[in-house]
């Protein structure tokens, strides 16, 4: 009990309500937008390719809402920007519930994307903000513990509600969001806290994104390998739940336990595989991550049951923990102290990925079927590593021929 009251004073009360938040929100989400593919083919007339249209949409929407939303929050302030995304999550939630158009479907997972890209950056920027700095880091990795926990629960929940009512997954997902952005609202009233600055920094505007993409040789590759990795990632968050559920009897419940699967394995693992990965150059890492998700990959192709889809989908979380952590290592590296906000902001550009992912993804499903997807796939995220290395060899070269420069 002592030890319990020791953490609950360690940190204000408004980090425990955004890691609790965190949790319940993350758990609502998974526990509908996974099945979203599944949702929109079962209840709208909309083809594979369609859908995967719609949905990349949100990741599109994202990428742009990265962009402006530094903007937005300089004008109106990050706490009404951040309460804005919450309340418009529970708006997102509650449509998809409700509309049948596509177009309408389209505009609510634009809205969706917006809204995530609004509430991430300020919601961690308050928690820094709240916490002493030597306690920050240990504050990072519970949200995203919460993150992982909430992501392990809710597909369960998801596929258990969608039995009763195909609706009621997001209308109660609406809901937990309009719940959290109250109290959240209401605690930051008690507790006086009527601005959200965090540490001061120039916007990143797509336009000076742009130009260091175009001035960076290097940095460019970099790009292209995260756009195909993201290509291949979004197979597996986005086109497995139709491959499964058009070839399995029980496709819904397995698409939900995968989902709880990768979470676990997450949570289980990150520490660990970390420690490891740090005795190796980035580089090696992400190789080593891309093979992990190309064997994931062949795995689902040739998977006939819920124990080897299990198998396959532990596989490839190994490349999801391995790889993006390496990914921002290598830009870390690479970035200029003083350019270091643009170059991290335009790796938000690797996001196109997983706008071209599910519809490309929905195209090769229908023509071809779930196996050779995801094939293709397999050899298109082993593609990405070359990306990757003649970006590091191209850095190597630079670094050679300036080192040269300067002896003569």
């Amino acid at each position: 009990m002592n030890r319990l009251r020791g953490f609950l004073g360690s940190y204000h009360p408004i980090v425990h309500t955004l890691i609790l938040g965190t949790v319940m929100a993350r758990a609502a989400s998974s526990m509908s937008l996974p099945f979203l593919a599944i949702y929109l083919a079962k209840h709208t007339s909309m083809s594979a390719v369609m859908i995967g249209i719609v949905i990349g949409m949100g990741s599109l929407a994202g990428t742009v809402g990265g962009f402006i939303g530094g903007n937005l929050s300089d004008r109106f302030g990050r706490r009404i920007i951040m309460l804005a995304a919450l309340f418009g999550w529970a708006v997102v939630f509650v449509g998809f519930s409700l509309v049948k158009l596509p177009i309408l479907f389209m505009l609510l997972n634009m809205l969706n994307g917006l809204c995530r890209s609004f509430y991430e950056p300020v919601s961690q920027a308050l928690m820094a903000d709240l916490t002493e700095p030597a306690k920050r880091l240990r504050v990072f990795s519970m949200r995203y513990m919460a993150i992982n926990v909430g992501v392990a629960v809710g597909p369960l929940l998801g596929a258990f509600f969608a039995t009763m009512d195909g609706a009621l997954p997001f209308l109660l997902t609406g809901i937990v969001y309009f719940i959290y952005a109250v109290t959240l609202y209401v605690l930051l009233i008690v507790f006086g806290i009527k601005q959200i600055e965090g540490e001061k920094k120039q916007p990143v505007t797509f336009v000076s994104a742009l130009r260091v993409v175009h001035k960076d040789i290097t940095f460019r590759f970099y790009i292209l390998g995260g756009i195909i990795g993201a290509i291949g990632y979004s197979q597996v968050m986005v086109t497995l739940s139709q491959y499964l559920e058009q070839n399995f009897a029980e496709g819904v419940n397995m698409f939900a336990i995968l989902m709880s699967v990768n979470a676990i394995v997450v949570i289980a693992l990150q520490i660990p595989l970390t420690r490891i990965s740090d005795k190796y150059t980035p580089l090696a890492t992400i190789v080593a991550g891309n093979l992990m998700f190309a064997l994931g990959d062949i795995g689902f192709a040739f998977s006939h049951n819920l124990g080897w889809m299990i198998g396959s989908m532990a596989i490839f979380t190994l490349g999801e923990i391995l790889n993006y952590p390496a990914a921002n290592m290598l830009i870390d590296k690479l970035a200029p102290e003083h350019m270091r906000g643009t170059y991290f902001g335009a790796q938000t550009l690797t996001n196109i990925g997983h706008f071209m992912g599910p519809w490309v993804g929905g195209f090769l499903l229908v023509a071809y079927g779930g196996s050779t997807l995801y094939l293709v796939m397999a050899v298109v995220i082993m593609a990405g590593s070359l990306f990757y290395w003649k970006g590091a060899t191209n850095l190597q070269m630079h670094l050679k021929n300036t080192s040269k420069k300067e002896i003569l």
